[in-house]
């Protein structure tokens, strides 16, 4: 016993005299290191100069940023070449930093009489090297049919090249939704110029060829029995890479709804299965809200208008997981928040971004005032957040999960119910279309009009 309990001993002993942590072997290291918060790793670093380099290496930030922003981010940057003007460690502490972006107006090619017409609340997606726009409403209240491309590849100042693929397919519509999952888009529901609703699932494929260019093919999804009803201004998103997520929107007859559903989807993208989650508390009925995945099953809901007409500001956090879906409200109030007043708006946009942020834009309040600001949303900087619900009190915390963005160059106009999307390193926000605030005519009385302008939103980074 006594030789045991000496070799015991002596094998927890550092024989350099050092840290028994300096006997583990560094892959090991950097697997522990990595399931700790960056301020753990930041305060690990302290302990000797052996982990200060270790800490510091840029092998392991790049896992880092992996791990936070997620691996596509991670590749983009890689691909671009953009990473090699920072080491990892200095490029993930300037996007933690984000205070300001820079906004470019694409230009259309001069002479180019081809391109998307004014329209709102259509949709606007970034696949396969492509911007993939379609539908939406215009004019008179009258809905669009067309699907339009443009190829981006890493080009994201030049002017863009539109090309019209079809129209017809799906039938017109204006507040759809349409997310991303692997290389397909996935559509669902929408509204037409008769105030029908649709709840019908489409797949759309971007595909180039060298002598037809690029081409997108849609195909009505078979779906089995249930499916969510017919309905128009609801929010949705891609889930676990394979999944969409919708909730709310107006539905028939006008009524705001507060349902949420999930589709799952087959491998050969050829069938689907709608499910409800039911779920208790929820957030309560709203249409012109967004729903935006920031990590696995895990997404945000913000916004939106209520059943009374009110513009809503409140945030709900949604996880999907193994089966157990729960809905947490991120409790907060306004005054506490620097700027916040601004907050409550409907047909903003609220887009994933580097660094694994929701960068949120436009929208209009209660009052029709549509907006051009940029915030920030770091729902990372919330504590207990699988607590219900969750209270924020703190100036301090709340200055962390809401900070409002510097817009410096081109300035945007003001507008409402546009869309955005970003390229896969999340650094390029792509904004189209919206209403924006027109010249008041007598034929229109409101002073409202439909923009077709594309605007590119860079995040600043200090190189």
């Amino acid at each position: 016993m006594a030789e045991t309990s000496t070799s015991s001993s002596n094998s927890f002993n550092n024989t350099n005299g050092g840290s028994p942590l300096s006997n583990i072997a560094q892959d090991h290291l950097v697997t522990i290191l990595l399931l700790l918060p960056v301020d753990s790793i930041l305060c690990f670093a302290m302990a000797c100069k052996k982990f200060r380099a270790l800490t510091a290496s840029d092998t392991l930030w790049e896992s880092i940023c992996r791990r936070d922003w997620g691996p596509k981010s991670v590749e983009a940057l890689k691909a671009s070449n953009f990473h090699h003007q920072l080491p990892w460690m200095r490029l993930y502490k300037q996007v933690s930093r984000l205070d300001s972006v820079y906004c470019h107006k694409l230009p259309n090619p001069e002479g180019e009489l081809v391109f998307p017409s004014p329209r709102a609340s259509h949709s606007l997606n970034f696949v396969s090297d492509c911007l993939v726009l379609f539908g939406g409403g215009s004019e008179g209240g009258r809905h669009l049919d067309d699907t339009w491309v443009a190829c981006i590849g890493n080009d994201f100042r030049r002017m863009l090249k539109w090309q019209k693929i079809n129209s017809g397919i799906p039938s017109g519509r204006f507040g759809h939704s349409c997310v991303v999952i692997d290389d397909f888009l996935v559509l669902f529901g929408g509204i037409n110029d008769n105030g029908i609703r649709h709840n019908d699932t489409w797949v759309g494929k971007v595909a180039c060829h060298e002598t037809l260019g690029i081409t997108l093919s849609w195909r009505l999804l078979v779906v089995g029995p249930d499916a969510p009803s017919q309905r128009g201004a609801h929010a949705a998103c891609c889930i676990d890479g394979r999944k969409m997520v919708i909730h709310g929107g107006i539905g028939l007859h006008g009524v705001r709804l507060g349902d949420t559903w999930v589709l799952e989807l087959s491998e050969n993208f050829r069938f689907g299965t709608w499910y409800e989650i039911v779920a208790h508390p929820c957030p309560p009925a709203r249409s012109g809200h967004t729903l935006t995945c920031i990590r696995g099953t895990r997404t945000v809901l913000f916004g939106g208008r209520g059943l009374g007409y009110d513009v809503l500001h409140d945030v709900w956090f949604l996880d999907i997981h193994e089966g157990q879906p729960k809905w947490v409200q991120i409790l907060y109030e306004l005054q506490n928040v620097p700027g916040g007043v601004s907050l409550p708006r409907v047909g903003h946009s609220a887009t994933l971004i580097l660094g694994g942020h929701l960068l949120i834009g436009g929208g209009e309040d209660s009052y029709r005032h549509r907006k051009n600001d940029f915030w920030v949303l770091d729902i990372s900087a919330v504590p207990s957040i699988t607590m219900q619900p969750t209270t924020l009190n703190s100036v301090q915390l709340l200055a962390k999960m809401w900070k409002r963005l510097k817009a410096n160059g081109y300035k945007p106009k003001c507008r409402s119910f546009h869309r955005a999307c970003t390229d896969n390193s999340g650094r390029y926000l792509f904004v189209f279309g919206g209403m924006v605030d027109g010249v008041l005519q007598p034929a229109d009385p409101a002073g409202l009009r439909f923009d077709g302008e594309l605007v590119l939103v860079e995040l600043v980074l200090q190189l």
